[in-house]
């Protein structure tokens, strides 16, 4: 057999034909695109009870309920929520015991007719997986790219298509999913920035792992998710906010980590632009760190508890996590100014700033490093330093004695007399002395030091999940009896942090 997948008029044949699927299309905005291609390819009368667009505000708030916006995965929900209990109500009990039903919902704002407005969509499906089994659903929001109303309403009736087809047809494979969802399509006309997975078929999916398959399939550029582990939609989130971001490998979580951000946040939170705005903090981790450091020798695949190890202890520390392709910086803005006018900072280390002055990585631009700072800072953008210790000879890099290119340093000297580069003055000098690197190897070597270099939250999850080699003592033996009289050995003092109950 073939492992070519099949195209967008066959997977909607193979739904018509499918006598257990049965259900509801309701799509706002962009036409009704998806349902479409179920009624040409054939069949239909078997898979659709019914069809519609509640176009008119009123009417759709007459139906789904009051909404302050329309593209939003609120009209969505309420979307899902009352159509399948129509179809449960109406049909459950003349065909359940035969029918697996469904109900198709699409919220869309397509290219308006002077070309001024976001173009994106909210787009999901619930489903029973198999006649009077529980619900589940997947929802997904959309950016479509294409400059055309038309081709923009194409391309969101083949991800409709795509969507349905994969949560029929590849439930038990979301992997494969995920993967399937810009069949017969490419990136550059649709991007794919947010996925989720619910109900009783997806009970054993992390929707961690699938936003960061969005940004590893190329679906999309960056992915977002709470410390609780709900997936994210950056919109929603950035949307008009001032924004601070930690980029890091964050293997472990340090007390530096924690710290930079802390000391940043002071910062960035005292300029006049942002005073007493919400600041939107982020722990960024790029995918060429991931394979990099938490990958295998292809640079390709990413080790997944890896992953999820780093996920887990920026949840314990409760950050949001922000999962990227951009790894150079100058695009990691050009994303964050997409969604907001408001102040961006960047917190790095002494360390990765002398990185960012380094023209190797800028060989691709055609105007080299002036080109990528002149994208970097153009939104004002400011940069915050933590200094770098260095433990042999006790001196620290700071942005007051950073060493630079000498062709570089009137650049340089410019950024940091226009206030874009700013040293941090308020890091606790104890944490200076504290390296990731040197964390992991107490960590694997046994050495209950590392737990002094982590937060507490950090310490715990480790030890509880055996991450990054950690293993538990082995537990004391007895000692045998001694003769009356006699005492025993004396009680050995136990290292509280490797002896934790867990």
């Amino acid at each position: 057999m073939s492992n070519e997948r099949p195209n967008t008029d066959r997977k909607a044949l193979t739904i018509n034909l499918d006598l257990r699927r049965y259900g509801t299309f309701a799509e706002i905005g962009a036409g009704q695109e998806v349902v479409r291609w179920f009624f040409r390819a054939g069949g239909a009368a078997g898979t659709i009870a019914k069809s519609m667009s509640a176009y008119d505000m009123a009417v759709s708030d007459a139906i789904y309920g009051e909404c302050d916006r329309y593209v939003c995965r609120q009209r969505l929900e309420a979307m899902l929520d009352h159509e399948h209990d129509l179809n449960l109500s109406r049909l459950r009990e003349s065909r359940g015991d035969t029918t697996a039903f469904f109900v198709f919902a699409d919220t869309v704002s397509a290219r308006n007719f002077k070309g001024t407005n976001e173009c994106h969509g909210w787009m999901g499906v619930r489903f029973q997986a198999h006649p009077r089994d529980q619900d589940s659903q997947i929802i997904l929001h959309v950016r479509m790219l294409d400059t055309e109303n038309a081709l923009q309403q194409e391309a969101l009736g083949i991800v409709g298509v795509n969507l349905l087809y994969g949560a029929f047809c590849l439930n038990h494979e979301p992997d494969e999913l995920v993967d399937s969802l810009l069949d017969n399509l490419n990136t550059r006309r649709i991007e794919i920035d947010m996925i989720e997975f619910s109900g009783i078929a997806f009970r054993h999916v992390d929707n961690r792992v699938m936003s960061l398959r969005l940004v590893q399939l190329g679906l999309s550029n960056a992915a977002m998710f709470s410390a609780s582990g709900e997936v994210l939609q950056p919109s929603e989130v950035l949307y008009k906010k001032p924004i601070l971001v930690e980029r890091g490998s964050f293997r472990p979580v340090t007390h530096v980590n924690v710290d930079m951000l802390r000391s940043a946040h002071e910062k960035f939170s005292r300029e006049p632009e942002v005073a007493e705005e919400s600041v939107v903090s982020l722990m960024e981790i790029t995918m060429h760190n991931l394979q990099a450091s938490g990958g295998h020798a292809n640079g390709n695949t990413i080790d997944l508890r890896d992953f999820l190890a780093r996920a887990d202890m920026l949840a314990a520390c409760g950050k949001t996590v922000l999962v990227s392709d951009y790894f150079e910086y100058y695009r990691l803005a050009a994303y964050l100014a997409r969604y907001t006018k408001k102040k961006i900072g960047i917190t790095m280390g002494a360390g990765s700033l002398c990185d960012l002055f380094d023209e190797k990585y800028y060989g691709r631009l055609d105007g080299g490093i002036l080109e990528s700072f002149g994208r970097l800072f153009k939104n004002d953008l400011k940069l915050y330093i933590y200094p770098l210790l260095d433990r042999k000879t006790g001196a620290m890099t700071t942005v007051e004695n950073l060493q630079v290119a000498p062709e570089l340093r009137k650049l340089y000297e410019h950024l940091v007399e226009r206030g874009r580069i700013e040293q941090l003055d308020n890091y606790n000098p104890a944490y200076l002395s504290i390296f990731s690197r040197d964390v992991l190897k107490q960590i694997s070597a046994g050495d209950p030091s590392w737990c002094d270099n982590v937060p507490v939250e950090v310490a715990d999850v480790i030890r509880r999940r055996g991450f990054f080699g950690f293993r538990r003592p082995a537990p004391a033996k007895e000692a045998s009896p001694e003769p009356a009289g006699v005492d025993g050995p004396d009680r050995r003092e136990l290292v509280a942090c490797s002896t934790a109950v867990v």
